[in-house]
């Protein structure tokens, strides 16, 4: 059996997987006729649905026709057509013979969550772009490869959370890319696919760890950092009951665990682990300490989001893993994927422009109604842009509200980093503080004074004058000064990092920023009010480090009084 593993790992699968990387590789020396061609391709495949009747896709003949009879929009204009065909009415969006194989559910900035189709082409799209990325992450670190693929962590969400009226489902693509995997190709990943529908946080981490902690691993694949820190985290507070259960070939009954999973792991947990246990106690009474760099010392690479808000978490990769590369997974949401990545150390990705077509808007036309694009040759590198999406699952023109920069190009493809999120900014007097100068800020005000923090938010708020206030976990401060010495680091690097901000604080119209403690727990317990809100899964929420609400402070309990 373990041979026909490796011939089927390391021969066909492996083949097909190069194939696409050079495919995608030399479709970038081509990249206007690639887009060109993709964009027809698409409108003509669903001239006959109800969009695109109403679009006149008929007459559509160039990408100039294309962008006079579809405006720049956001999910609300195409939510009335997404929702007849949450109904089953399939050409609403779609063209005949366009399977709708489910929902894939996201954040949505109202307490409604989007529901993006995933249709048997779009699934397709998704599915190419991780084995493109894959094999170029995996040729970088051939000895994840030597021996037949070594084992790799990735934890899934449920894709049946839910069914429309149709009956079709809804939930999280990875966990159906998941259930449709090869049985030889599903047993290199560790965690389990009925773990996808482990509701608990914690004890769908303790499951992953669990299933994984034994075993050689090659890689960690999370699109955020925060997750792959999580589990390891929880693998250390939780060492003796996980080097408990190895030894005894069982899971913990204090886990919050559906019946039917538990029922599915129980023949994989069973398996007493006795050798390895002895190994991870010997460990803990070298260490004091049960950390992934001890007991998976021959992990290649680790697998993250790295742009955006998504810097501060990987300063904590160091202490858990040591010196290990990390590359990023490329900027990818339940729209689509956008790029993919070559290279590690890096945000930056090449654009996608096999799967989707992509059109750009310049960020100083970012709040226009009609704002002008740039197909995706057209980009100038060093400057930034708004993403905006046409799709295989019924997206047209659809503005994302991602900001990103353009580093480069690779052939005739933009390389691009993600930033921030459009709609990430503040601005109580005119200062139009961003995101990611927040991050950037904070980074370095953290450096100044020497601390390190787990997550950190800030948070317009009203006096005379108005302010900004920095919320941080207590268990991140120490006591005496800290918090004044890191708000006035803070405040100094916000004034280089904008000068409108400077000359705001300067004329008295902002004051200071000032430091509030939170009580220990209280980014999970936000974690856990933003999901039930808005929707959307655990792997892919995102930490906000600045809210533009001055109603935001309200609903956290405050540990200390603001201090400046």
């Amino acid at each position: 059996m373990l041979q026909t593993i490796k011939w089927v790992l390391g021969g066909p699968v492996v083949n097909r997987a190069h194939r696409l990387a050079r495919a995608f590789l030399d479709q970038t020396l081509h990249a206007p006729a690639v887009q060109r061609q993709l964009l027809l391709d698409q409108i003509a495949r669903n001239a006959d649905s109800q969009f695109g009747r109403d679009h006149h896709f008929h007459e559509i003949r160039t990408p100039d026709d294309f962008r006079r009879q579809v405006p720049v929009s956001g999910y609300d204009r195409h939510e009335p057509y997404i929702d007849r065909v949450r109904q089953g009415d399939i050409q609403a969006l779609f063209g005949a013979g366009t399977r709708v194989l489910m929902f894939a559910m996201t954040s949505g900035t109202t307490s409604r969550p989007k529901t993006i189709p995933v249709t048997n082409r779009a699934l397709q799209d998704y599915r190419e772009g991780w084995t493109i990325w894959g094999i170029q992450a995996f040729d970088a670190h051939p000895e994840i490869l030597r021996w037949g693929l070594r084992p790799i962590l990735q934890i899934a969400s449920d894709w049946r959370e839910s069914f429309t009226a149709a009956g079709i489902p809804c939930g999280a693509i990875t966990g159906l890319t998941a259930s449709m995997q090869n049985p030889l190709v599903r047993s290199v990943y560790c965690m389990p696919v009925c773990g996808s529908r482990i509701k608990d946080i914690e004890a769908k981490y303790y499951v992953a760890l669990r299933c994984s902690v034994h075993r050689n691993l090659g890689t960690i694949i999370a699109a955020n950092p925060n997750t792959i820190l999580a589990v390891v985290r929880l693998g250390d507070r939780e060492k003796e009951t996980l080097i408990r259960d190895l030894h005894d070939g069982t899971i913990a009954a204090k886990w919050q665990i559906p019946h039917e999973v538990r029922r599915a792991l129980r023949f994989r947990a069973s398996i007493r682990r006795k050798a390895v246990a002895r190994r991870l106690e010997q460990i803990v009474a070298r260490t004091g300490r049960l950390l992934p760099k001890d007991y998976w010392a021959d992990i290649q690479f680790l697998s993250s989001w790295m742009g955006g808000t998504m810097k501060a978490y990987l300063r904590g990769f160091p202490e858990f893993f040591g010196d290990k590369p990390v590359r990023d997974v490329g900027l990818i949401a339940s729209e689509g994927r956008m790029t993919i990545p070559v290279e590690d150390g890096t945000p930056a990705g090449i654009l996608d422009i096999r799967h989707h077509y992509f059109e750009f808007v310049p960020e100083d036309q970012g709040d226009r109604d009609t704002p002008e694009t740039v197909e995706a040759a057209g980009l100038v590198e060093g400057r930034n842009y708004y993403i905006v999406l046409t799709t295989a699952g019924g997206l047209y023109r659809y503005n994302i509200h991602d900001l990103v920069h353009c580093v480069g190009f690779h052939g005739h493809a933009p390389v691009i980093e993600f930033l921030n999120k459009g709609s990430h900014f503040s601005s109580l007097s005119g200062e139009k503080l961003s995101e990611h100068q927040v991050i950037a800020a904070v980074e370095e005000a953290q450096q100044k004074v020497g601390l390190r923090l787990e997550s950190y938010l800030l948070l317009p708020s009203w006096g005379e004058p108005p302010f900004y206030s920095l919320l941080v976990e207590a268990t991140d401060l120490a006591l005496g000064e800290f918090p004044g010495h890191l708000a006035s680091a803070v405040d100094e690097q916000l004034r280089s990092q904008n000068i409108e901000y400077a000359n705001r604080r300067d004329t008295l119209r902002l004051g200071p920023v000032r430091t509030i403690r939170l009580p220990e727990g209280s980014w999970l317990e936000f974690q856990k009010r933003r999901l039930a809100r808005s929707g959307g899964t655990v792997e892919q929420y995102k930490q906000p480090h600045l809210i533009p609400d001055l109603d935001a402070i309200e609903s956290f309990q405050l540990s200390e009084p603001v201090t400046s």
